[in-house]
């Protein structure tokens, strides 16, 4: 593997030198970076001129230029050189990089996540729900998705996801037509999904009708949009509810040393629930994430105690679950954050943010910033994220029809295996392959900006640098840029051949 990944690093070294070198042509031949200064009237035009000149080295011929700049950057990864100067405002490339990578990687790794486990879940039960009701319906609303151009989407969103929902928070009271509106939906999408005997269906239906209308219930004749909470009883009951279904996809319900082990799990965190308080008070994310790590290996070693005929998915299952019930913990711990963030001077009751990606001035503790953070967050990302899933959705469902129909499932059938262990265990790894050419390169593509949705709403990330960039005709932005998405492209290629390998036994490193 070693080898192999030697091998690979050196030839993405070689196509990036060859891509920088061919944009940097294209850039150095196609833009003029004297332009604006050309059409200007100011009186010192002409001193201007020659001082661009001179910062740009425009007077060196192009290919000069750029192993001057290919040794510039060179010293920069020795930590003694530079990745040149913007022209758009007079700072180092490498100042500008510091913050637009961070921006993006906060806007889109959200979404790309999201996205992923949203399409990778819908295809799979489209694929099993071939030629239903459902399939065609989510077929459909997939094609719209993928199709509906972005700044629309999120026009559409910031009219009714910000405007019109901070508006609504000011007397959150559902109407019982919505209500029970909303509820007549969620059955008989239940109903859909589950398929099977009309009475199974009409069961779901009703299940789903009455939980989803008891939940809206609750949220309007509690004032939880204005004073949310899950408090301990709340986070015990969806902690054992993610446990149960945790449980039921990883094991099956029928292995009840798992579901022990996850249960115990449950118990634990409610048991640690008011001790965590007092150590939130000081929280940082260095913090949360120690503590989520500690979560998953108190819920692995829950697992390996309570043992049963495999040890390893008692462990897997009870980690899991453990990290979702402190996915849950933290969660409410953001919640008592909610009121006092409506009710500062610089939110002034309309927490959804359209612009930017914090309130500026803001100030607070941690918890403030943090629910700050994702009120800026939830509109970008529900745009990226409608239109990405749909992609992954029909990649699963294509691949998972053809792993459905393959030699192999119909063994494992024939065997008495039961449905949940084929889907999971023998279709699902399988059906992942074509998905792991295609998701390491996305992500890596999509870290390069998210050009229409930044410019909407107003994030300073990558996309917004590389426009600026182009407009001004500051080729070094432009090339610090491409660096950046090249080289993760590079190394995405790199990540998709191991996930590959992995999944695939069939294939060698050293073939």
């Amino acid at each position: 593997m070693v080898s192999f990944i030697a091998r690979r690093v050196a030839v993405g070294v070689i196509v990036l030198l060859g891509a920088t070198f061919i944009v940097f042509m294209m850039v150095a031949v196609a833009v003029d970076p004297l332009a604006e200064l050309k059409a200007s009237s100011a009186p010192n035009k002409e001193i201007l001129i020659e001082r661009t000149i001179a910062n740009l080295d425009l007077n060196t011929p192009p290919v000069l230029r750029y192993f001057k700049w290919l040794g510039h950057l060179a010293g920069y990864l020795w930590g003694d050189g530079t990745f040149g100067v913007s022209l758009v405002n007079n700072q180092p490339v490498a100042a500008q990089l510091t913050v637009a990578v961070p921006t993006t990687v906060k806007l889109v790794f959200g979404s790309v996540i999201i996205a992923i486990l949203l399409g990778v879940t819908v295809g799979i039960t489209t694929a099993l729900r071939q030629y239903s009701s459902f399939d065609y319906l989510t077929t459909f609303f997939t094609f719209l998705f993928y199709s509906l151009p972005a700044f629309w989407v999120a026009v559409l969103l910031k009219e009714f996801g910000a405007i019109r929902f901070n508006d609504f928070l000011g007397d959150p009271k559902i109407p019982i037509t919505v209500q029970i509106g909303v509820g007549v939906a969620a059955g008989v999408f239940a109903a859909m999904v589950v398929g099977g005997r009309p009475r199974l269906r009409l069961v779901t239906a009703m299940i789903a009708f009455a939980a989803v209308t008891g939940v809206m219930v609750y949220i309007s004749a509690s004032g939880f949009l204005t004073k949310p909470g899950l408090g301990i009883v709340g986070v015990g009951l969806t902690g054992a509810g993610a446990a149960l279904a945790v449980v039921a996809l990883s094991s099956g319900l029928g292995n009840r040393r798992a579901l022990y082990a996850s249960l115990t799990t449950v118990g634990v965190g409610v048991a640690l629930y008011y001790p965590l308080q007092y150590v939130f008070a000081s929280a940082r994310w260095p913090l949360i994430l120690v503590l989520w790590a500690v979560a998953a290996l108190v819920g692995a070693a829950v697992g390996l105690v309570w043992g049963g005929q495999d040890r390893r998915v008692s462990a897997r299952t009870a980690a899991l679950t453990a990290m979702i019930m402190s996915a849950f913990v933290f969660s409410d711990r953001m919640m008592k954050a909610w009121p006092s963030y409506v009710d500062s001077p610089r939110v002034r009751g309309r927490p959804i943010g359209t612009l930017g990606a914090v309130t500026p001035e803001l100030g607070g503790t941690f918890w403030f910033a943090t629910t700050d953070v994702l009120t800026h967050l939830i509109l970008p990302t529900t745009a990226l994220v409608l239109i990405t899933f749909a992609s992954y959705t029909r990649y699963t469902r294509s691949s998972m029809l053809e792993v459905m129909n393959a030699d192999y499932i119909r063994t494992a059938r024939a065997k008495g295996l039961n449905e949940r262990t084929v889907v999971i265990r023998h279709a699902f790894r399988n059906a992942l392959i074509p998905l792991a050419t295609v998701i390491p390169i996305d992500i890596a593509l999509v870290f390069g900006g998210a050009i229409i949705t930044e410019r909407i709403f107003s994030w300073r990330g990558m996309g917004t640098m590389f426009i600026e960039a182009l407009r001004h005709g500051d080729i070094y932005g432009v090339m610090g840029y491409f660096v950046i998405t090249a080289a993760l492209a590079i190394a995405a290629n790199i990540v998709a051949d191991l996930v590959y390998a992995g999944l695939d036994p069939r294939i060698r490193m050293n073939a």
